[in-house]
């Protein structure tokens, strides 16, 4: 578990959406509190996020970045292979950082240990007020007509009332 964000994608019919928190901390002590942690990975329209180490994180974009330009903007093939490649390469599997991707067709949690989950419901939780900001966005698709952008808000909110690593000032991204 990644300490110090909070990163949600929902899905929401045709639209999706991904979210950040700003805040950076260094053990127990704040840094900063407008970071950004979401951005758009190329031409592809995929949007991304990233828990963990900001320096890894950037390496990883990159990576990633390249891997969906080499396979035509296929995401998931893209994910699979650079997955395999963090887990494998012995300077990239020492990074320390989860992602979470999102196009028109899919979206992805990608870790360095290999993984590369779709969950059932297309929404993307990582870091450590994931899990609050995952279940208030489930309530928020159950029980509200919002959208994708305003369900990832919201959740977002939510989680910074809750975990101490994850602040209000909110960064998305939306198609």
């Amino acid at each position: 578990m990644f300490k110090g964000t909070t990163i949600i994608g929902v899905r929401r019919g045709e639209h999706y959406a991904i979210g950040g928190d700003g805040q950076v901390t260094f053990g127990d002590t704040v840094m900063k509190h407008g970071a950004v942690k979401v951005k758009e990975i190329g031409e592809n329209s995929v949007i991304a996020g990233f828990a963990g180490s900001t320096a890894d994180a950037m390496t990883l974009f990159t990576k990633f970045e390249g891997k969906i330009d080499q396979y035509s903007g296929n995401i998931m093939k893209g994910a699979v292979e650079m997955a395999k490649e963090w887990r494998t390469d012995k300077i990239l599997r020492h990074l320390e950082a989860l992602l979470a991707v999102m196009n028109k067709d899919h979206s992805l949690i990608i870790s360095g240990k290999g993984d590369v989950v779709e969950p059932d419901d297309g929404i993307l939780a990582i870091g450590s007020g994931g899990p609050y900001a995952l279940a208030a966005a489930r309530a928020l698709i159950a029980e509200t007509k919002l959208g994708a952008e305003e369900i990832v808000r919201k959740s977002l909110e939510i989680a910074s009332e809750i975990c101490i690593y994850t602040n209000n000032n909110i960064t998305t991204l939306s198609f």
